[in-house]
């Protein structure tokens, strides 16, 4: 059969149709896989006696005419140095993109594993090796995390809509740095408080909105980003290793709604529940209850708009955070040799020459932001403090801005330039200069540009 020339025509375009079509389509894959340590396994604080609340590593893969994109949360401390450049490596790998626009969050639960393949190397070094992590048991993890992008990826499901909603928490969050009339902390108020000044103090500068970003594939949802700031815990040490208030109000919140959620820490490292949390077992459910309250409010609250590739955007920029002026390599290392000093205090030189040992040799951290539509998804290393959440909100008036932080928890706390000259726990626990307000604020705006 011949065809005339304008009937050939129609043939080649309307074969052509659905590729057109898919460059702009975007399809979604969900992930998640068991992260809970074996007893004896060490954890933050103590070797693991037993799993109360199973931990998880759980995300998202986006694809589109791009390059794939990965967000990943982990119920774990942190995640730092080398043993952060392995999980985006290989995240990267089983999704068949690079690691610029793979982002790996923890979400700070203190009964949990935390993974540093720098520091185990200096502890190995000066024969401290073993004793506060478990490389196999976080290998075993991650590589059962990347075979499961790899499915996430081959099952993915196409995404027509995104969805944003927000609500606040209540009774949760509260800023551990309470000033005296001096301008200077006089409490820290940590994530539980039963001294009656530290409970009787104002919340503080917060960020009460629990963010609800959701992936729809016409009406049906696909996946579910939750976001909120504050430190997760309710009371810890004892090995007995548990996801926490958030990730159990998480759990609750996915059964209900029979979705597939994702829970990202956002800028918490001066925010805990500190007024509203007294560190009794009791009050760990009653946290949970009210996150998972706050996630459903947001849930009902969402709005959903038709989404494309067109919609989307993703930047990543390398940043060199400027070094704690009191970490030097020499006096580090000569500290490690320190026969006087105890395994606690050597392991806290550790941590620190790890992260300066990084910096000098020119390593940096990544501060990327992905845009569908009018939402943003900004990420950011380290226990940022909360000012850098709310700047970045203000940053783009009339869009949604969601953050989470604790991508890289190699620098420990990065503060506001002020809050370095108000002294309290925090900046103590720095690895990084006052200076660093100015280089996270730059790079904020770039990749919310």
């Amino acid at each position: 059969m011949q065809l005339s020339s304008r009937s050939f025509f129609c043939f080649v375009v309307l074969s052509l149709l659905p590729v057109f079509c898919d460059a702009q389509s975007i399809r979604a894959g969900i992930f998640t896989v068991d992260a809970s340590p074996a007893l004896g396994t060490p954890v933050a604080y103590a070797k693991t006696r037993s799993v109360t609340d199973s931990l998880s590593v759980r995300g998202i893969v986006i694809l589109s005419d791009q390059k794939p994109v990965v967000l990943c949360a982990v119920d774990w401390i942190g995640i730092a140095n080398e043993g952060l450049d392995v999980w985006k490596e290989q995240l990267a790998n089983a999704a068949g993109t690079t690691v610029d626009r793979v982002s790996v969050h923890s979400l700070h639960q203190h009964d949990a594993p935390r993974c540093d393949f720098t520091v185990e190397r200096i502890l190995t070094q000066y024969g401290m090796g073993g004793t506060r992590f478990e490389n196999a048991f976080y290998l075993k993890v991650l590589q059962q995390a990347a075979l499961a992008v790899e499915k996430a990826v081959k099952n993915a499901q196409p995404v027509t809509h995104i969805g944003f909603g927000e609500a606040k928490v209540e009774k949760v969050a509260s800023n551990r740095r309470i000033l005296g009339k001096d301008g200077k902390v006089a409490i820290v108020r940590y994530s539980s408080a039963t001294d009656s000044a530290a409970i009787a103090a104002p919340e503080g500068v917060i960020d009460p909105w629990l963010k609800c970003v959701s992936f729809w594939n016409k009406e049906k949802p696909v996946a579910v980003l939750t976001f909120y700031a504050t430190h997760p815990q309710s009371y810890y040490g004892t090995g007995d290793v548990s996801c926490d208030f958030v990730g159990i109000g998480r759990n609750a919140f996915e059964k209900a709604i029979g979705v597939h959620s994702t829970h990202f820490n956002g800028a918490g490292g001066n925010i805990a529940a500190g007024k509203y949390n007294n560190g009794s077992p009791e009050m760990r459910p009653v946290l949970a209850a009210r996150m998972e309250a706050g996630m459903k409010k947001a849930w009902a609250a969402t709005k959903k708009i038709p989404v494309s590739a067109k919609d989307m955007t993703w930047k990543s920029i390398p940043v060199s955070l400027p070094l704690a002026h009191d970490l030097v390599i020499d006096e580090l290392k000569a500290s490690m040799e320190d026969e006087k000093l105890t395994p606690n205090e050597k392991y806290d030189v550790a941590i620190r020459l790890a992260w300066a040992e990084r910096t000098v040799q020119g390593k940096n951290v990544t501060v990327s932001a992905l845009r569908m539509g009018k939402t943003w998804l900004l990420n950011l290393p380290g226990e940022t403090f909360v000012e850098y959440q709310l700047a970045a909100k203000a940053m783009r008036p009339g869009d949604q801005v969601c953050t989470a932080a604790y991508e890289e928890y190699g620098p420990r706390y990065i503060g506001t330039k002020i809050a370095y000259a108000q002294g309290g726990y925090e900046v103590t626990q720095s690895f990084v200069s006052p200076d660093v307000e100015e280089v996270l604020m730059n790079a904020i705006r770039a990749v919310l540009k």
